[in-house]
Formats: C-alpha cells, structure tokens, sequence
C-alpha cells in the first residue's frame, strides 16, 4: 500500500473512531404548533379511529387479536373508541436499544437520540460513470460497504437498492446476510412477506444467539400503511412475527396530499397519526412492551401532473407537528431526510434535501430513514447521493450537539496572547483547537479559483465519485466469527433450496 494511500485509511479509521454511536440531541426540539393546534389534530384522529376506522384486510388472525382486545369488529373495518389506541401505546417503549453485531455501535433510539440512516427501497441506482441502471446485488454490497464505512450513517437499514438481478422470492438472504457480513452497525429484516419476516428473524437469532434476541431488540421492520386508512396483511404479519419476537416494528404512513390523504395538510398529518396509532396499538396486544416507533412521511404533489414533490413547505411543516405529536404520545418518532424529486444531485437535489433534513432534524426524528443516497422521488439510489448527503449529516450531528458553553469556549485566554486589530490564527487557543474547532465538509470546495482548476475544476459530483470509490478501494472487512458466518450460509442455502424462483 502506497504512503498517501495508507495516510488516507488511517485518517478514514481516526475519523471512524471519534464518530459517536449515534447522536445525543442537546439543543430544544422545535415547537411549531400551540396547544390548541395539537389537540386538534390529535381530536381529528381520534375521531377517524371512532367514527371512520380502519380497513385490516386478508389477514383473520389480525381481525381475530382487534376482537380479544376489544376493538369493534365489523367485517373487516375495525374501530377503536376515544382514547382506547393511546391506552395501548402507553406500553410502547419510550426509548430502546437496538443492539449492534459490534457492540461499540449499538443505537438507543427514542427520547433525545437520533438515528441517520440511508434510503430504502429503490428499484433503480445512478452513478457518474455507468448512469441510471437497476440495481444488482453487487450494487447492494457496494452501497452496504459505503454505508458502513461512513460516520455519520449509525445504521444501514436494508433495501439500500433493489438487487434485481436476484429473484424476488430469494433477494431478501442476500440482503439481509449483505448487511450482516459487510457490516457491523444496525439493519433491518425483510417484510414483505410473512416468510420473508420469519427469515429475517431467524438469520438475526442466528447471529446474535437465542438468549441475547429474547431480551433485546437486534433487527426491526419498516412498513407502510396502505393509505388511506388500510392496513393490509404485509403490516400486520409483520406485527406478528417481529413484535411477537420481541423485535421492533417501524410503521410510516405514506400519504401523497390530495391523493393518499385530503389536500390539506392539517388533515393528512392527523390521517397519518391515526394510521400509526392504530398499527402501534395492534402490536401491543401482540406483546406488550414490544419495540415501536411512530413514523410520518408525507409529501406534497403536483395536482397537474399527480407527481409527488419533496422539500416542499407542506411536508416540511408536517416533520415538525408530527414530532410534537409524537412526544406527546410518548413514542419514538421516525421521518424521512433528505428527499428530493431530482434526478441528479443537483442544485435541486441540494435545495429540496436541505430543507426536508432540516426539518426533520429539528422536529425531533429520533429514526431517520433516506437520511442519504434518495433521488427521483425514491426511485433511485445515487452514488455520489449518498456520501454527498453523508457530508452533510455529519454538519447536523455538530448542530444537534449544541454550542459547546464551558470555559475553552469562551476563549478567555487568547485575548491575553492578541492584541487590538490583531489576529488569532497563531494564538495557543487557536493551536488548541484548530482540529476540532469547525465542521470539515470533505466534499465541499473551499480554495480558491486558481487551485480549483489546478486541482481538475471538479464539480460536486465528480468529487463525491472519487469519494465512494476511495471508500470501496480501502474496504475492510469487519471481523465476524467464521462459525457464525458458516451458519448463516448454510441456513440461506436451505431455505433457497426449498423456494422457487418467483421474479414478483
């Protein structure tokens, strides 16, 4: 290995090293309604849930536990009096730990933590050289390596890209054991199926062992609502083999504005707490106590074209509310971050993500998943996207931390060394602190004209390249123990021996 680039991976490793588990918020979260606004909100889903209620289709068991709890049944619509889905939800943990294969990177998620994760789901990927293409699963574990290999990402969720060379009915091991091997932060199992769920959490008992899953939450689903006002057989199930496994569910509503859910905004955020509330109360009577978190994402659209819109300042007042709501209820809250409608990270990527991040950030999200890597409105993962994006959420991880206030702060002792008109550049408080004093963007240009085009007058993009191929270049493997490893393999080549090939 060449000297620079050995210098390169040792800095990559300090910077690894001083990076926090997950981040600890100690600035106020950002109130945006009053007491009446919240009430209002909280009276209209309320009243969805008594009046209106809920769709639980395809799934009898589902209808079966709403009966023992003492829902109102009829058919297949299930409606809960005033009041009786936050009785449920006062067993929610308010905060838990998902534990991590290394221990040193085990995320708390709830009360003041916040949790950055990358996009989930999109068919599709984009890069500078090759352009937009289906994912492949080698995609998938170049962008589970990158994830990792990135501070300020704590957890690597699971459908970083679709691998849609891999059969549908079997991509699901190969994601999962990505994540699992190339990895060493949280992630979260398949849903899609009830199967898929069971394989999951089967793959995470193998893992970390039978006794340590009984008593801790090591892998969590992410579901959707079928908005509006169905929650279909993939929620519950999932419900069902997670929770009833002492494991964590997510559940996001997602509602477009004036498709999913009424054009008003007031209206679709109290939809959207409804729609959660009902999911969050099913799985306490699955077990009470198991893991959940609340989750919100709605977006505006186009009522021309029908085409969703992000960054927008509907959706972004709705990442505010629904944070007080949420602590309201008293449950961990997730949002979506740093979501844009374009193609290409482009001064539109960078306007409509900065503005749905930052709002997500000060609302409270304590789980943020698409924190980095979305374009096309979800349909894509972008490279260059994704560690673009990653520069800026280590910006967010200084600001969520607070203005440091204690005595070095204030900088006394440099007043002695510089005079009036002086300056502090060469000052013993300055030397002090210079590495650590301001955040350093890696991707961002600062020097001058003359260097940059000394330097190849890279753009963004062309820089952030560079950057996720450096990172693969200098991968390194985390440790993992070959019996686990080996168990692992031999589990997914029993289970794809006795599925066939469905391709959807």
């Amino acid at each position: 290995m060449s000297r620079a680039n050995r210098s390169r991976r040792e800095s990559r490793q300090r910077e690894t090293v001083k990076a926090p588990a997950y981040i600890k918020r100690k600035i106020p979260f950002y109130e945006f309604l009053n007491e009446e606004g919240l009430v209002k909100l909280e009276e209209q889903a309320d009243w969805l849930m008594q009046e209106i209620g809920m769709e639980f289709r395809d799934d009898p068991k589902a209808l079966e536990i709403w009966k023992a709890g003492g829902a109102e049944v009829n058919g297949t619509r299930v409606k809960l009096e005033k009041g009786m889905a936050r009785e449920l939800c006062k067993t929610i943990p308010k905060k838990f730990t998902q534990l991590a294969r290394n221990p040193n990177k085990s995320v708390e998620i709830g009360g003041t933590s916040q949790i950055f994760a990358p996009v989930y789901g999109p068919p599709f990927v984009r890069d500078l050289e090759d352009g937009r293409r289906y994912g492949t699963i080698k995609d998938h574990e170049n962008l589970v390596k990158i994830a990792y290999s990135l501070p300020s990402l704590h957890h690597t969720g699971l459908v970083i890209c679709e691998p849609c060379d891999v059969p549908v009915s079997k991509r699901h091991f190969d994601m999962v054991y990505n994540h699992m091997r190339y990895n060493d932060k949280p992630f979260l199992g398949a849903i899609t199926e009830k199967s898929r769920a069971q394989d999951s959490v089967d793959m995470a008992r193998v893992l970390f062992g039978e006794d340590v899953m009984n008593n801790n939450c090591v892998i969590m689903g992410n579901v959707n609502t079928n908005s509006p006002l169905l929650i279909d057989r993939v929620v519950t199930e999932a419900a069902q083999v997670y929770c009833g496994a002492n494991q964590g569910l997510i559940v996001a509503p997602f509602i477009l504005g004036g498709a999913m859910g009424p054009v008003t905004t007031a209206a679709s955020i109290a939809q959207a707490l409804a729609e959660a509330m009902m999911v969050g109360a099913f799985t306490q009577l699955v077990r009470p106590g198991a893991p959940f978190i609340l989750g919100n994402f709605l977006s505006s659209m186009s009522l021309k074209s029908g085409a969703p819109t992000f960054g927008m300042p509907e959706p972004v007042m709705s990442n505010l509310v629904i944070g007080q709501l949420a602590r309201r209820l008293g449950v961990p809250l997730r949002c979506g971050g740093s979501l844009t409608a374009s193609k290409l990270p482009d001064a539109q990527a960078a306007a409509e993500s900065a503005d749905s991040m930052l709002s997500t950030a000060l609302g409270g999200a304590n789980f943020v998943l698409h924190a980095a890597g979305w374009l096309e409105g979800g349909l894509v993962t972008g490279y260059e996207k994704l560690v673009l994006d990653a520069d800026r959420l280590g910006a967010y991880q200084v600001m969520l931390a607070g203005l440091p206030m204690d005595e070095n702060a204030m900088g006394r002792s440099a007043y002695s060394e510089v005079e009036p008109a002086g300056h502090f550049l060469g000052c013993s408080h300055t030397m002090g602190n210079y590495q650590t004093a301001f955040y350093d963007a890696k991707l961002s240009d600062s020097e001058s004209c003359e260097q940059w085009e000394e330097n190849g007058s890279k753009d963004s993009a062309r820089r952030a390249y560079e950057r996720w191929n450096q990172i693969l270049d200098e991968y390194e493997l985390p440790p993992m123990d070959d019996a686990k490893d080996e168990e692992l393999k031999e589990y997914i080549a029993k289970r794809k021996a006795e599925i066939p090939d469905a391709w959807y």
